[in-house]
């Protein structure tokens, strides 16, 4: 019966099931939850609370990801299991804009309850396979040292919180870089990764159009709110368009490519990995700000552009821009030309900024996501075949 739960490996592309688009639900609203939080605290402070918090989502929603390229979400129990982590994704993002106040200990569970509970239920439906079953018991290790800092965290308060929070999430982007090694269950090996490049190149690239969407969710809010000048028309026009453009630029030719590259991988699981756990973590954190960006620019288009939002409507498209270069480095090993004049152009902006307003400034980093999106549709680039 367990052995039955684990995907069938014909050498096809395996869709992405309906219970996966289902679960992703759960995550639309978590990040307009992050976003939103940023926006009510933009301090050095709130930047790390959001990180934080924007961390502990990535990690719920790509180790699942990661458990369902594993197992069949057509099985009833793992459907059941997807529901379940759905229950406690809820929980998760409604606790998440008060997680640093009083309810810490309420995100910390659900988020432990997440990370645990999926991992303990793979190493039951993995249990009759032996190099799985080895990962899936380290796996729960670090899951459940990592739950103890999450709980603590939760159960203390104001810096002692951030503290023991910031080092339980740097151990959740540790874990897979230290190949889950725990003493006595050695480490894992990412040529026992079976790993099927279409499904969770699909997977990411679903999350990115829910950050997309969140952005422009906020755009569309933001600017019905508002009296509608030319400014408030111009500032909503550019937010979409940079939308558009991010788009354009993640969903180039270099990412389905990229999936070839893990399929024909000698060691898929360590390309999928480099390229698709860690390669968009900067650009969905450089949406998520961009998010913030668009509705500072929306709300406030006229005057000096203040400290905040100059970091706000430069910083959001500048990881986004980094994020979609380290993926492409990850996934092919090149660095990539248009997105690294991307960077040097959205940097060039800063001695400029005593002459630009929140609305020009979005029009000019905006500007420059365009021409990088035009670039890579005109100019062969790495990744364009595979």
């Amino acid at each position: 019966m367990a052995r039955d739960l684990l995907r069938a490996r014909d050498g096809g592309h395996a869709r992405v099931g309906f219970v996966e688009l289902f679960f992703d639900l759960v995550f639309v609203f978590a990040i307009t939850q992050v976003s939103h939080t940023l926006l009510e605290h933009l301090t050095w402070l709130g930047a790390l609370q959001a990180a934080m918090l924007l961390g502990a989502l990535w990690w719920a929603w790509i180790d699942t990801s990661w458990i369902t390229n594993w197992l069949d979400p057509e099985r009833p129990q793992v459907r059941i299991l997807l529901f379940f982590l759905m229950g406690a994704g809820l929980v998760m993002s409604t606790s998440l804009p008060r997680a640093f106040d009083d309810r810490g200990l309420a995100f910390a569970c659900a988020f432990v309850a997440i990370q645990v509970g999926r991992g303990l239920f793979a190493l039951w439906a993995v249990r009759r396979d032996e190099k799985l079953r080895r990962n899936f018991q380290r796996i729960c290790v670090w899951s459940i040292v990592g739950g103890v800092l999450w709980i603590a965290g939760g159960l203390a308060e104001g810096q002692t919180r951030v503290v023991i929070w910031l080092a339980a999430v740097l151990g959740e982007f540790a874990a897979p870089l230290c190949y889950f090694w725990v003493p006595g269950l050695g480490r894992s090996r990412t040529t026992d990764w079976e790993v099927e490049g279409g499904h969770i190149a699909e997977r990411v690239g679903l999350f990115i159009i829910i950050c997309l969407g969140e952005s422009i969710l906020v755009t569309g809010a933001t600017f019905a709110g508002l009296v509608w000048t030319p400014d408030v028309v111009l500032a909503a026009s550019t937010a979409f368009v940079g939308s558009v453009a991010m788009w354009w630029i993640y969903f180039s030719h270099a990412h389905d490519a990229a999936s070839e590259v893990i399929e024909h991988a000698k060691d898929p699981g360590r390309v999928a990995r480099r390229a698709f756990t860690y390669g968009p973590v900067l650009a969905v954190a450089g949406i998520v700000v961009s998010a913030v960006g668009d509705e500072l620019s929306l709300s406030h288009p006229e005057g000096p552009v203040a400290v905040t939002a100059a970091l706000v409507l430069i910083g959001g498209p500048l990881l986004f821009m980094l994020g979609a270069l380290i993926f492409k480095l990850a996934a092919f090993g090149v660095w990539s030309r248009s997105r690294l004049v991307g960077v040097g152009l959205l940097l060039a902006l800063i001695p400029a900024l005593p002459f630009l307003t929140p609305l020009t400034l979005a029009m000019a980093t905006t500007t420059v996501l365009v021409f990088v999106a035009a670039w890579e549709t005109l100019v062969p680039q790495a990744g364009r075949t595979a």
